[in-house]
């Protein structure tokens, strides 16, 4: 099963001397023992073979005939080499040394390169170093690959000194179980968790060489623990589901399917919407997403929109790349890009997880230096430019010399999630978190959350809102309420100030201003619901996103986002006609602050006549403080009546 495998990477780590035993087969030197030179022959033809139990064999009566036979333990070396066990590589690589150190100066770099598969960096280094002092004896050139296995040890050491400080918790046997549990991911509110399970297949399985079979499970977070997990059984089918990602804001679920009727590769990208509490039929994404080749591991920008995935298809840089999409709509995806340097490297990058303050992206990586096998990685985006950076190991112990794969973030970036099949657990891989060390925590996001109701029959709507960026003016996120319940939940990234409107067709739109300034990792989220007025005679509306400078009335440049919602009310309703309404607070004399308001709301007024609205539609005034929303005896209350809102005067 393509989702879940761990590819077996044989590491050629002899690439000037292709193996020890090729270096040192061709001519026996350290025994005369007829007996052991026997099986030492007998091994030769079984390695040709790659026969590694017989070789083993072999190589073992060898050495009990003559414990002094330095070739035997090479080649017992080289077999536990090829078989992954550095561990038992290591004990016979010495062995040959302990018989004679001097044997040759290349043992000292074979038995470096098993100390560093197995993670002993420390040994590793010493040897390299023992062996860089006897090839310049004997005046022998180093290769380059040697030297980067040593930078590789000496980068790995720093790693570990600077290890940082974790304690993974297990998540309970409501999640776990003696099956494996991997690749979580959670809303933004961090009450529902989405992940696979692998369990043993059943009759219903479809996949006849699968011994296992993958499906979707969910969990919900009430009263401080996890609920007991629940199959999604509108997505599972017989065949293998997994890798999937659910949207910030809990609206669309992605996965992976694979070997499924329709199909177009091995393993497709799939997407299903939850309408209330119920999941539409899921659909392939389809072509340009995907191919004849394997596509995998999807992940959901911020905005719910660009969707980074894993694929093996050409025109990549490595095996696995990570590339991505922007869905236009529902079903409508545009052509995949790859994310390119300095992300994809020759080797595989697999495992994305794009963070909610779309700029940090997770990924794991064997092409980028690490601590062996899979390492995470992150890398930030550029927003100005749209570049990422060199991307970053996150460090031990995170990673380790084994494959380090699927960590998801949450949104305030202080926790973390994982999977991992440490002892202790259930069995398997089991599903920890645990509390991200501070530096190396992504930029803190925190969420709206609440629901859209008209206001006059409380009835939930669906409605379209937008956050945009009023330093930068850009769309931070663009989505609809729940059609049956009128949820939304929407992420904002902290360390500015936002803009959110909200609008129906047939209602007065509603907007609100954040100010998010400085880091807020601990921030609560804002939890509110928003009431919509029809498009009714004497209906009024406050502009929340109008701004002045203090005691002046010339529009500033972050008004224009809300002003140009106006015009569209405006054209959309050619027979509406308003009035522009200038408040302030108490602060100063009445004859000022009527005259300020009313220049503050003359200004709308021009604004709107410059963009084509009849001014005859059109009425403005300046009430002063005549007509306070707030108590002016706190800044609270004179924020509130510091104001310019608008009144339907007519049709």
């Amino acid at each position: 099963m393509t989702l879940n495998k761990r590819l077996i990477i044989i590491v050629f780590l002899f690439l000037f001397f292709n193996t020890a035993f090729t270096s040192f087969s061709q001519e026996v030197k350290s025994s005369t023992n007829k007996r052991a030179i026997n099986y030492y022959r007998k091994g030769e033809k079984a390695m040709g073979e790659r026969n590694f139990d017989k070789v083993i064999s072999y190589a073992e009566k060898a050495v009990n005939a003559d414990d002094k036979f330095i070739e035997a333990y090479i080649m017992l070396a080289d077999a536990y080499s090829f078989l992954r066990n550095c561990q038992l590589s290591c004990t016979y690589f010495e062995k040959a040394l302990s018989v004679d150190p001097d044997f040759s100066y290349k043992l000292y770099f074979f038995v470096a390169n098993e100390h560093m598969r197995c993670g002993n960096v420390d040994k590793a280094i010493d040897l390299f170093e023992e062996y860089f002092v006897r090839a310049k004896a004997e005046e022998q050139e180093i290769p380059p690959t040697i030297r980067d296995n040593y930078e590789l040890c000496l980068f790995r050491r720093q790693l570990i000194k600077d290890s940082l400080t974790i304690h993974p918790q297990n998540m309970g046997e409501n999640i776990n179980s003696a099956y494996s549990e991997y690749l979580p991911s959670l809303t933004l509110d961090e009450l529902r968790i989405v992940f696979t399970v692998l369990r043993p297949r059943d009759k219903k399985t479809v996949c006849d060489n699968c011994i296992e079979e993958e499906d979707i499970y969910y969990s919900e977070y009430e009263n401080g623990e996890w609920l007991l997990r629940t199959p999604f059984d509108l997505i599972n089918t017989h065949f293998n589901e997994g890798g999937q990602s659910i949207s910030p804001d809990g609206k669309y679920l992605i996965f992976t399917a694979c070997e499924r009727d329709g199909g177009y590769g091995s393993c497709d990208l799939y997407w299903s919407k939850r309408i209330g509490d119920t999941w539409t039929k899921p659909k392939n994404f389809g072509p340009p997403v995907n191919t004849e080749y394997w596509e995998s591991q999807p992940s959901f920008s911020a905005d719910g929109k660009t969707i980074i995935f894993t694929s093996a298809r050409p025109g990549g840089i490595g095996g696995y790349d990570l590339w991505y999409t922007t869905m236009l709509g529902e079903g409508i995806f545009t052509n995949p890009i790859n994310m390119g340097r300095p992300i994809n490297t020759e080797a595989d990058e697999d495992y994305p997880f794009f963070h909610p303050n779309g700029i940090t992206l997770y990924f794991s990586s064997t092409g980028h230096r690490g601590m062996g096998g899979r390492d995470i990685f992150y890398s930030n985006k550029n927003l100005a430019d749209e570049t990422w950076s060199e991307p970053v190991n996150i460090g031990y112990p995170i990673n380790t010399i084994d494959d380090e794969i699927s960590l998801f973030v949450n949104a305030t970036g202080n926790k973390a999630f994982f999977a991992s099949n440490r002892p202790g657990g259930y069995g398997g891989e089991d599903l920890y978190w645990f509390e991200l060390p501070e530096k190396i925590r992504p930029r803190a996001v925190t969420y709206m959350k609440g629901r859209i109701f008209d206001v006059a029959d409380k009835f939930p709507l669906e409605a379209l809102f937008k956050v945009i960026d009023l330093k930068t003016g850009k769309m931070v996120v663009s989505s609809t309420s729940d059609p049956k319940t009128g949820e939304f939940l929407i992420c904002i990234p902290t360390n500015s100030m936002y803009a959110l409107h909200v609008e129906r067709s047939n209602y007065l739109f509603y907007s609100e201003t954040f100010e998010l300034e400085g880091e807020h990792s601990d921030l609560d989220p804002f939890i509110k619901d928003i009431y919509l007025k029809r498009i009714e005679l004497g209906e009024n509306v406050v502009l929340n996103n109008i701004f002045f400078d203090t005691d002046k009335w010339e529009l500033k440049p972050e008004s224009e986002v809300e002003l140009k919602k106006l015009v569209v009310l405006l054209k959309d309703n050619p027979n509406m006609k308003i009035e522009i309404a200038g408040h302030t607070d108490n602060i100063g004399s009445r004859e000022h602050n009527l005259t300020l308001s009313e220049n503050r709301a003359k200004a709308v007024c021009d604004y709107l006549v410059s963009k084509g609205i009849s001014r005859g539609r059109l009425t403005y005034k300046g009430y002063g403080f005549d007509k306070p929303i707030g108590t002016n005896d706190t800044e609270e209350g004179r924020a509130l009546n510091r104001r310019t809102e608008f009144t339907i005067t007519g049709f």
